[in-house]
C-alpha cells in the first residue's frame, strides 16, 4: 500500500515561496507518474503540476511559470517549488501517483493528510 505524507506548507505573503515535500513509501516515485493536486474550500480538487515516468513535466495554466515539480528517486521523494505566490493558491496541497494519460489523474483514491498553503494578499 503507498502512503503518502505531505509537507512545507504555510503561511506566506503574496509574491513569496514555498517548497513543498512529499515523501512516499510502498512504491517507487522513478517508476510512477507523480502530481500534485490542490483544493480550496466548495472546489473540486485539481491538478496543479505532474511529472511522467520519463521526466516530462506538466503544469496547470495558473501556475506555469511559477511552478516547478521535480522528483528525488534516491530519497523516494516528490517537492513543488511555488514561487511568485498568489492569494488564488489558497488551497491544501496533496501529492499521489498519477495516470499516465492526458488531464494526470489520480492513481487512487487514496490520499495523505495533505499541507496547507495560505497566501495572504
Amino acid at each position: 500500500q503507498v502512503h503518502l505524507v505531505e509537507s512545507g506548507g504555510g503561511l506566506v505573503q503574496a509574491g513569496g515561496s514555498l517548497r513543498l515535500s512529499c515523501a512516499v513509501s510502498g512504491s517507487a516515485v522513478s517508476k510512477n507518474a507523480m502530481a500534485w493536486y490542490r483544493q480550496s474550500p466548495g472546489k473540486q480538487r485539481e491538478l496543479v503540476a505532474g511529472i511522467t515516468y520519463g521526466g516530462d513535466t506538466n503544469y496547470a495554466g495558473s501556475v506555469k511559470g511559477r511552478f516547478t515539480i521535480s522528483r528525488d528517486n534516491t530519497k523516494n521523494m516528490v517537492y513543488l517549488q511555488m514561487n511568485d505566490l498568489k492569494p488564488e493558491d489558497t488551497a491544501v496541497y496533496y501529492c499521489n501517483r498519477a495516470l499516465p494519460i492526458p488531464g494526470m489523474p489520480p492513481h487512487s483514491d487514496s490520499w495523505g493528510q495533505g499541507t496547507q498553503v495560505t497566501v495572504s494578499s
